[in-house]
């Protein structure tokens, strides 16, 4: 699996400069992302990045998709496997309602019925998993819907060269005091709780789930202001879990306020933290690179508890079930 993370700004330039044929929509005011996981990760992230756009962005994982869907909509189904029952009946029901259409995978069942069904289709191919596969398809679908994701040439350069800078801390390559990830891996001993603001929240999740998936670890996210009003209660008994503070450069001033009260909190009754800052830039770049660092945490926690990151037999058993 590691491997294919330090592959990830290889990939990432090679989809950007590659002659993937971009999709023109017109007229489209309301965007529905449905996946599940890794894939549900990538809406997140779209959420965030058209937050401050007049367009308006829902994140679906799971099965219905909502009644305010009409015909100016346009629905963005994305399994990596291509087999995602929750998704497949997200694609299924958006061609009912007659909205537009994109559908993303790497084959499987989906690729199936939008052949069938005439539905926009394309084919991203999987690297070692569908969560490793995380930067083929965000940076493909950003070159295919540009037309209504408003990120530009410059910021996506950004983001790519800041992976490469990243890698050289991060990847395995680097397994000294200095490697961010490595360091949070070696920390994390019980329950990780991760706090995260406004615009942040996709790398939060996306942290959790490769906690659970990678490191087989139990994980929750919490958003760090809405936490001050009930979560923070909870810090008055002593317990395993172990708070990580995520954080922009840039946050909004209150914010910050925020993380800096939360803080004081923590050091006047001894609880250890940790913080992990975003790099400076655009926010894309900022996203996509705290999944990079927290991504590498999960692999490395992976080693020390001595797990193998790329099996997930639960999940399998789920699917086995349905």
């Amino acid at each position: 699996m590691h491997l294919a993370y330090n592959k990830w700004p290889e990939i990432s330039k090679n989809i950007v400069e590659s002659d993937i044929i971009p999709i023109d929509y017109i007229g489209v005011n309301n965007i529905i992302f449905a996946g599940m996981g890794g894939s549900g990760a990538i809406g997140d992230i779209f959420a965030s990045i058209l937050s401050k756009t007049n367009v308006h962005v829902t994140v679906v994982k799971g099965y219905l998709l909502p009644k305010t869907v009409d015909k100016d909509s346009l629905v963005v189904t994305t399994s990596v496997s291509g087999n995602t029952m929750e998704t497949l009946t997200i694609l299924k029901k958006a061609k009912e309602v007659g909205c537009k259409v994109v559908a993303f995978s790497s084959g499987g069942k989906m690729e199936e019925y939008c052949l069938k069904n005439k539905i926009e289709y394309r084919k991203i191919e999987q690297i070692h998993s569908p969560r490793a596969s995380f930067t083929i398809y965000l940076y493909s679908i950003i070159k295919i819907l540009n037309s209504i994701i408003p990120i530009s040439k410059e910021d996506v350069k950004e983001s790519i060269e800041q992976l490469e800078n990243t890698k050289k801390n991060i990847s395995s390559n680097n397994l000294n005091s200095n490697n961010i990830s490595l360091n949070l891996a070696e920390w994390i001993k019980g329950i990780p709780v991760i706090y995260y603001p406004f615009g942040l929240q996709s790398s939060a999740i996306r942290f959790k789930n490769s906690l659970q998936e990678n490191s087989k670890k139990h994980a929750m996210v919490e958003d760090v202001v809405e936490s001050c009003h009930n979560g923070i209660v909870s810090w008055e008994k002593s317990s395993i879990v172990q708070p990580i503070l995520l954080q922009g450069e840039d946050d909004y001033i209150k914010t910050k306020e925020r993380y800096g009260v939360i803080k004081t909190f923590f050091h006047q009754n001894e609880i250890e933290y940790r913080e992990i800052f975003s790099v400076k830039g655009n926010i894309l770049s900022k996203i996509i690179n705290l999944i990079y660092v927290l991504d590498y945490t999960s692999i490395y926690l992976a080693v020390k508890v001595k797990v193998d990151p790329s099996p997930v037999k639960s999940i399998d058993f789920i699917k086995s079930k349905l």
